[in-house]
């Protein structure tokens, strides 16, 4: 057996920011070989931020991306990091003559490099490119055909990226054909409601499969929909968690491993560089994938005392609630940072939805930087206005009043002039565009970023007005059932009781009966059915693809099911138009449920 300190640096890189991602591999370098680690790996895509989406099919951003690795690979060892081999991910391209899975030498490629003596030591490409939910990459990227393994300090290590790990067969029958100790996973891997249990048990299952102890490494923070919550970790051969880091925190994990030494057997590669000069005789060719060897450091370390590993206990899983509003927190914070917005700005209506998103926005970029604006019409209620002034009040965030009243007066009289008197949902519309039409002046004027606050049971099913309440740059909870945001309320609430805080959210403002107080005495039950049936039936019609018939064979009340199935087909086009939100569930209504906006399919 050989001993190896690996370190995970689990970390928040911006698509496109090549110079500031890589100053993050730099630094992290520097805290890696301080803390005495003998191999750093960094998550997929680091050089370039992920996912780059379209930005792989500009020749610009490629090359960019393949000489920002090669001058990484120099600037680490001219900060005197060359002997510590550090693995990146990276936009390539694929080399060679001829054309592969239909397209041409040169196409991009998701790929992974190892660093080490100021070269590229290795390189080697994604294989499994996912194609569903919110990934494209068979659109943007050509596979990989190389499984690599570098022997470091005595023992191989075989690396894979992300998808690799999820599929079977590839690399991962690969390296139990390798022999590797170690199979390090590179990795973007957006957060989901519950999948962190999913991930840690993938993990297991693919150490025990392989033989050999697993290394998942994954970033962390927000990048438009796409939010990502780290949760890096190593498991053993037999798939016993052996550390974890945090997550939604930037962190360096570290952890000291027994593994298995590398096989003998191995010859001068003449065509490899110097700081590579070992490869196997002969080349494996497993399920596909040419198994390729490189060498930085043939012989173990010295026997030294390892440090203990850190495994971060999960919250009680129970309450899980609260690892969502993180990733909420997260998503935003990042948002706003990465956009380079100074200010944000919020409709606070008194209701549930406006007062949920703007103790998200406060807990994201703080009171100072959260502006709250009231806009009362001739039907809000006394208790709506003074529910939004104490939301602000506990919160501590500035807050103004501009009644829209006059504006709804003038418009009405506008159009009654011309021949065309608004009553009824125009009427109501109407005052929902008013709101629109200020904040986004406001917006325009100041500088804030507007926040949209509709819930995903409102835009599943339309209930939203065009161009009014659904206007806005960034919408926190827009994957957020409606019962969830209660969920979420209560849950903030009783976390700042736990810490002797004031509760940020109005008790009121979460207990009282939903309305969008566009007419006398109105109610969202009005419109809609309850909330917890409407949920129940929009998460399995959204969630499943089911039909009308597979529904209500589950149990669904027939009619329940075809009023919901009416009212989100006829709102796609609503949807189209909508703010980017946070992804916080397998499946949102953005990239992840693509559906055509003309459809007579009913059923």
């Amino acid at each position: 057996m050989a001993q190896l300190r690996i370190a995970l640096a689990q970390v928040n890189p911006t698509v496109g920011d090549l110079e500031g991602n890589l100053r993050i591999v730099v630094d992290s370098a520097r805290e890696a070989r301080d803390r005495g680690a003998h191999l750093l790996a960094l998550p997929e895509m680091v050089v370039t931020g992920y996912p780059v989406e379209d930005l792989a099919l500009r020749n610009s951003f490629v090359s960019a991306s393949v000489k920002a690795v090669h001058r990484l690979a120099a600037e680490l060892a001219a900060e005197g990091l060359g002997d510590l081999p550090v693995v990146v991910g990276f936009l390539s391209r694929r080399e060679g003559p001829g054309a592969r899975y239909g397209q041409p030498a040169g196409a991009p490629q998701n790929a992974v490099a190892v660093l080490h003596g100021g070269a590229v030591a290795l390189t080697s490409a994604k294989h499994h490119l996912p194609n569903y939910g919110v990934f494209d990459e068979f659109r943007n990227f050509v596979p990989g055909d190389t499984f690599p393994v570098v022997r470091v300090r005595g023992v191989d290590v075989g690396i894979a990226v992300c998808e690799d790990l999820w599929q079977e067969g590839g690399p991962v029958t690969a390296a139990r054909a390798a022999g590797v100790g170690l199979l390090l996973s590179l990795n973007g891997s957006p957060y989901e409601r519950h999948k962190d249990d999913v991930r840690l048990e993938l993990c297991q299952r693919r150490a025990r499969e392989i033989g050999a102890a697993l290394a998942y490494v994954n970033m962390v923070g927000g990048q438009d929909e796409l939010v990502f919550e780290g949760d890096s970790l190593v498991v053993d051969a037999e798939g016993e968690l052996v550390a974890r880091a945090p997550q939604f925190t930037e962190t360096l994990l570290v952890a000291d491993l027994d593994l298995p030494a590398g096989a003998d057997g191995t010859r001068p590669d003449p065509a490899a560089p110097e700081t590579t000069p070992t490869t196997p005789v002969p080349a494996q060719v497993v399920d596909g994938l040419t198994i390729v060897r490189r060498t930085v450091s043939a012989d173990p370390v010295e026997p030294y005392t390892p440090g203990e590993n850190v495994v971060t206990p999960r919250p009680d899983p129970l309450s899980d609630v609260g690892e969502v509003y993180r990733a909420l927190v997260t998503g935003l914070r990042d948002y706003v940072a990465k956009n380079g917005f100074a200010s944000v700005l919020v409709a606070i209506s008194g209701g549930i939805d406006s007062a949920l998103t703007a103790a998200i926005a406060v807990d994201a970029v703080g009171a100072d930087r959260v502006h709250g604006v009231l806009l009362p019409s001739e039907h809000s209620s006394g208790h709506s206005i003074t529910d939004a002034e104490e939301l602000a009040r506990r919160q501590g965030f500035a807050a103004r009043t501009i009644a829209i009243a006059p504006m709804v007066e003038a418009f009405e009289a506008a159009t009654a002039k011309a021949g065309a008197p608004l009553d009824g949902l125009s009427a109501e519309n109407l005052q929902a565009r008013v709101r629109g039409t200020v904040v986004m002046a406001l917006s325009n004027q100041e500088g804030h970023l507007v926040l949209a606050t509709g819930n995903k049971s409102e835009a599943a099913t339309g209930y939203s007005t065009l161009y009014g309440d659904s206007v806005g740059g960034f919408a926190p909870i827009k994957d957020c059932w409606k019962t969830l945001v209660w969920e979420l309320s209560r849950w903030r609430n009783a976390d700042a009781a736990r810490r002797g805080e004031v509760p940020p959210i109005p008790e009121n403002s979460i207990e009282k009966p939903p309305s969008a107080e566009l007419r006398p005495e109105q109610l969202d039950t009005d419109s809609l059915p309850d909330y917890t049936e409407l949920d129940s039936v929009l998460d399995a019609y959204i969630g499943t693809d089911k039909g009308e018939a597979e529904l209500v064979f589950a149990g669904y009340d027939p009619e329940l099911v075809r009023r919901v199935i009416r009212l989100v087909d006829r709102a796609e086009y609503k949807r189209r138009q909508s703010a980017p939100g946070t992804k916080i569930s397998a499946r949102n209504l953005g990239r992840d449920r693509r559906l055509p906006i003309t459809n007579r399919w009913t059923v």
